[in-house]
């Protein structure tokens, strides 16, 4: 695994900040990782889905790779997305991640092409065998077109081939059922939910952590959901959960007439950023459309009523380090 050692806890995807003209802005980038870490997570994963992976070029890949390591600084381990079409393309870009100093790296089946469960397995494997750092599994149906079944994420990991997966598949009984396989074999695979919004569910489940987009918004929030949940205080974890359900209300704020549900919830994630003033822009890789003023005010509603406390802190008053050991692991 990594030199932090079993992945697990809160462990957000971030965006990407763009400048208008659809750079990459650094110094944003700089502050959105200093806002997280300062928010209690424990890793950082760039180049998924929240942070546009598609959209962007190879070179502005590689330069969010290089400057998110830079920031973290080592304080925490940082994920990279190797996402692409083929085997080939994806040791590419992992090769490139790794290089830049990603801990680890995040990888889909093929898509485009339809695939079969033996090619995505071989897929896994010599990923796994011809790049440096651990390869974490991303399921990820709505996206790529195919379902990662449970015995095939629990034959990769006895296998060696992946150290965690990633579920954003929405199925509660896929998730079930491979939490279940995992402790029948007593693998060592990290088990993450990708829903920021059943997170207290998937903890009491088994899961290991979370992935939440609206982590960007309010890490701290999620460090607390975490702790609460691992610590098993049923109560108060579904009191915090039910909060950042309705704060995730924000995704639903813009209209959908000529824009999509990804550009919806990526322009909601990235106007909050920019009321707290952690990005200095809402621009989205292209074709997005961002949010326009009044969208963006319901934005700053939802954040008034539902948003981050300020003042509050993880734990008993202060900020974790970000490094700090998630409970119960």
């Amino acid at each position: 695994m990594t030199s932090h050692g079993r992945l697990a806890g809160v462990i957000p995807p971030l965006c990407t900040p763009l400048t208008p003209e659809g750079r990459v802005d650094e110094p944003s980038l700089d502050r959105l990782v200093d806002h997280l870490i300062e928010g209690g997570v424990h890793g950082l994963f760039v180049l998924g889905t929240t942070g546009e992976v598609s959209a962007l070029t190879d070179a502005q890949r590689e330069q969010v790779v290089v400057a998110a390591v830079a920031r973290a600084g080592g304080r925490l381990p940082v994920l990279a997305g190797a996402i692409d079409t083929g085997t080939e393309r994806v040791v590419d870009q992992a090769r490139r991640a790794a290089a830049a100093g990603a801990d680890a790296v995040v990888v889909t089946a093929p898509f485009y092409a339809a695939t079969h469960h033996e090619e995505i397995r071989r897929h896994f494997a010599e990923v796994a065998a011809r790049v440096d750092v651990p390869v974490v599994a991303y399921d990820i149906p709505s996206k790529v077109g195919t379902k990662l079944s449970p015995d095939t994420v629990i034959e990769l990991a006895a296998e060696g081939a992946i150290v965690a997966v990633k579920d954003s598949s929405g199925s509660d009984v896929s998730l079930r059922a491979l939490l279940s396989r995992r402790s029948a074999r007593g693998l060592d695979l990290s088990v993450f939910t990708g829903s920021e919004l059943t997170v207290d569910y998937a903890i009491g489940l088994g899961c290991d952590g979370v992935v939440p987009g609206l982590g960007n918004v309010d890490p701290a929030g999620y460090r607390r959901l975490f702790d609460l949940a691992s610590a098993g205080q049923v109560e108060l974890a579904r009191a915090e959960q039910d909060r950042l359900f309705e704060l995730f209300g924000i995704t639903s704020v813009a209209s959908r007439a000529g824009r999509s549900a990804t550009s919806a919830a990526l322009g909601a994630f990235k106007a909050a950023l920019v009321e707290f003033g952690v990005i200095a822009g809402a621009t989205l890789a292209r074709p997005g459309i961002p949010l326009d003023e009044a969208e963006r005010a319901g934005v700053r509603a939802l954040i008034a009523e539902f948003g981050p406390r300020i003042g509050e802190r993880v734990g008993a008053g202060t900020i974790g380090s970000g490094s700090e050991e998630p409970v119960g692991q």
